[in-house]
């Protein structure tokens, strides 16, 4: 065993605990079987969850035991939003997003060996379970005082479109599962965003009146960019874990625009660099900062730990042979087209001049611009310099039948998209 909330705390991941003590004790004499929620309200989990999955890790790597919950049960009510109502989802489409994201979760953890990771299901239990016996055996437990005065809870009240029975009775559920996981796996820690701190406790209340147990609950902090905005959205939206909703190509790129007041900050939370590595790349960013050595290293390993090494090498490669620092043409298709996916792009057909794809495309705004960029030697395709304002598109032009890279410039981008 290492002293692990330690760790944590180093990392700048531990925003409260029930009793840091007595926490701290029990880890450091270990193992300790812990747990962490995820809930199927999306096909795909998003950067905000890789503090989860991260933390995860890092106790499982410290000699502890993981259960990985997916809520097929919790997931088909949501936990309550700071605004409004979460839309209803079918049970079949939850049912869908569970595998999905049971997926997404198995390559962070270890299912082998003397502290395995376990994956379940809160449905398992919930389902078997009668209307009356939730209130009952689980309901009775819960004082109206306490469940109102949840920050979450309250706001909603308090807002226009007020709260509903079914999303005040998350932290119910929530509660149940941690007693359930307690009575099944000997589980004794719960780990969630400092947001959930209000059902964190539910178990562990639950668990003490019922049980007459003291368990654990950590809450992570919540991380945000220095700017005070929510980490983890981009201009197109949430930045998605699954490679077909945002391409690895994007997905790194994304970490490789971090700030420089970010960038230290986020390698502790999302890389397991040790503090003698980014001690040594604060430096860099400190004395250095047009390098982007902290971005490049913070990109790299968390592009690698979401879709792998070879995926990331791929779009390091990309990258530098969009600005003519290695052949196009050896890029497999689905890099391509996340590499493209975000510049300006127009349609066009074999045998499109290059000069109106340039006007098309944005990168000039007419066509006399066009031609003099030609003339100048400041217009490519594929990185090949464009001779003449006569030249067109031909089919040899089109990667993979389907792009042709417009560049002006050294470094002013955008794509050709080819008609079927």
């Amino acid at each position: 065993m290492t002293d692990i909330l330690s760790e944590l705390q180093w990392r700048g991941l531990v925003a409260q605990t029930t009793d840091e003590a007595a926490l701290r004790a029990a880890l450091n004499a270990g193992p300790v079987t812990y747990y962490v929620g995820f809930d199927p309200t999306a096909s795909s989990l998003h950067v905000g969850h890789m503090v989860q999955l991260l933390n995860m890790r890092r106790l499982q790597q410290a000699g502890h035991k993981p259960l990985a919950l997916v809520g097929g049960a919790t997931g088909l009510i949501g936990d309550p939003r700071p605004t409004t109502e979460r839309s209803m989802n079918s049970p079949e489409v939850v049912a869908g997003w569970v595998e999905s994201i049971r997926k997404q979760i198995e390559p962070f953890l270890s299912f082998t060996g003397p502290n395995a990771a376990v994956m379940v299901n809160n449905l398992d239990w919930t389902a078997p379970m009668s209307a009356i016996d939730l209130l009952r055996d689980i309901g009775r437990h819960f004082r109206m005082g306490t469940m109102l005065g949840k920050d979450i809870v309250a706001r909603r009240l308090a807002s226009d479109e007020g709260l509903s029975f079914t999303e005040f009775s998350y932290q119910i559920l929530q509660g149940m599962d941690y007693r359930e996981l307690l009575r099944r796996h000997g589980c004794t820690l719960q780990m969630g965003g400092n947001d959930q701190w209000g059902n964190l406790l539910s178990g562990v209340e639950l668990i003490r009146k019922t049980e007459q147990k003291a368990v654990h609950a950590l809450a992570t902090t919540l991380i945000t960019k220095t700017d005070g905005s929510k980490m983890g959205k981009s201009e197109g939206g949430a930045v998605w874990l699954d490679p077909e909703l945002t391409s690895p190509y994007a997905f790194y790129q994304y970490w490789l625009n971090t700030a420089d007041e970010d960038a230290v900050h986020y390698l502790r939370v999302f890389t397991f660099r040790s503090r003698e590595e980014i001690e040594a790349l604060a430096v860099e960013v400190a004395e250095r900062p047009f390098a982007r050595e902290a971005q490049r290293a913070l990109a790299y390993d968390i592009t690698s730990l979401v879709h792998g090494t070879k995926a990331t090498d791929a779009v390091i490669f990309a990258s530098q042979a969009l600005f003519g620092r290695g052949e196009l043409r050896e890029l497999d298709e689905a890099t391509l087209r996340g590499a493209v996916g975000e510049l300006p792009a127009t349609t066009v057909c074999v045998g499109t001049s290059v000069v109106d794809a340039l006007v098309g495309s944005g990168l000039v705004k007419s066509k006399g611009e066009a031609r003099r960029a030609i003339a100048e030697g400041g217009a490519y395709v594929n990185n090949l310099k464009v001779s003449t304002e006569e030249q067109v598109l031909a089919v040899d032009d089109l990667l993979h039948g389907r792009f042709a890279v417009l560049r002006r410039g050294k470094r002013t981008l955008a794509v050709a998209n080819a008609t079927a």
